[in-house]
């Protein structure tokens, strides 16, 4: 806790405030580098970078930079074809279709998605499958297919049993793989099957489970966000007022980004901007104000785009509405 105290201090030292800016990734310079490779068909490459990020220091974030590339889809099944007993190629695979598949779905409401999108989307959903299965077959200790597999099937709807069991699979290789907890925390949410409840008890659980420090802090606001937003005008803003919903977010900060041993590392941005929205919307300004130095006008587009469609306008209002 005095670590980022002392930290805030010191930026609350500089004049003004810093500009607020989209961040579209953590930084690591080796995301940038395997995002041009991969619109480059340069699997070379593409595979050296993915190579030298062992799976114990979670490579999710370079594994969707490819994933998220257009026309990966065009090369990626040579490479597949060219090395019929590697992982890596069929793991790339499995995470394009993927990213492909909700392309062909979009973002919005299921009542707006044609039957058509939603044929394409499961066909894809079904081929990701495919390649991740076969991944996990080739490198039984991989997280990364079982992650992929536990955003496969809540796009296919596969029940909060076979759901469970590959959010298990993951964690068993991974304890504390943040994207694997933040698909379950989805997956047990109201709008997914799941309920508020069940939701929030697994959020406390992770993060109390963790060591401190841990980058797990933010699924305790991302679940309270969660309700906020399935509640009608008027009780969203009483809910989030109630004094359970800020201690326990005042908990989880102690176990995360106040503990001594949180490091900036990783998603720690994504951890800060979660918070900053939660506590602007419980009202405590105090608690987001140290969130929002912090961040050091960095935004990140979650959970901000559930506020606005333009994430930094909506970072940028609260983070004034808290004095920063």
């Amino acid at each position: 806790m005095a670590l980022l105290r002392d930290w805030t201090l010191a930026l609350g030292k500089q004049v003004g405030r810093p500009a607020a800016k989209l961040q579209k990734d953590s930084g690591d310079p080796e995301v940038a580098r395997v995002r041009a490779a991969a619109a480059a068909a340069d699997w070379n490459t593409v595979r050296a970078v993915l190579q030298a990020r062992p799976e114990s220091e979670d490579r999710t974030e370079l594994l969707w930079a490819v994933g998220e590339t257009a026309r990966v889809e065009r090369w990626i099944t040579e490479a597949v074809e060219a090395e019929p007993g590697a992982a890596l190629p069929r793991l790339v695979a499995g995470i394009r279709y993927i990213s492909w598949g909700w392309e062909a779905r979009t973002s919005a409401r299921a009542t707006q998605v044609s039957r058509e999108q939603f044929e394409v989307f499961h066909d894809r959903l079904r081929t990701a499958e495919q390649f991740l299965y076969e991944a996990a077959e080739r490198e039984p200790g991989w997280s990364s297919p079982w992650y992929g597999l536990q955003t496969t099937g809540r796009g296919l709807q596969v029940g909060q049993a076979l759901a469970r069991r590959r959010f298990e699979a993951t964690v068993r290789r991974d304890p504390h793989h943040l994207g694997a907890h933040i698909q379950q925390l989805q997956q047990v949410c109201d709008k997914w099957g799941g309920s508020h409840e069940e939701m929030h008890a697994f959020a406390r659980a992770s993060v109390l489970g963790a060591p401190g420090g841990t980058l797990l802090g933010r699924l305790v606001p991302d679940a309270h966000i969660e309700q906020w937003l399935s509640l009608p005008r008027g009780e969203d803003a009483a809910y989030m007022r109630r004094p359970e919903v800020a201690q326990s977010l005042r908990e989880a900060a102690e176990h995360s980004y106040r503990h001594p041993d949180f490091v900036r590392r990783g998603s720690w941005n994504g951890l800060l901007n979660s918070f900053a929205l939660a506590f602007s919307l419980v009202g405590d300004r105090d608690a987001a104000r140290e969130c929002f130095r912090a961040t050091e006008g960095r935004v990140t587009e979650s959970p901000w785009d559930y506020v606005d469609r333009d994430p930094v306008a909506a970072y940028r209002k609260h983070r004034a509405a808290a004095g920063r």
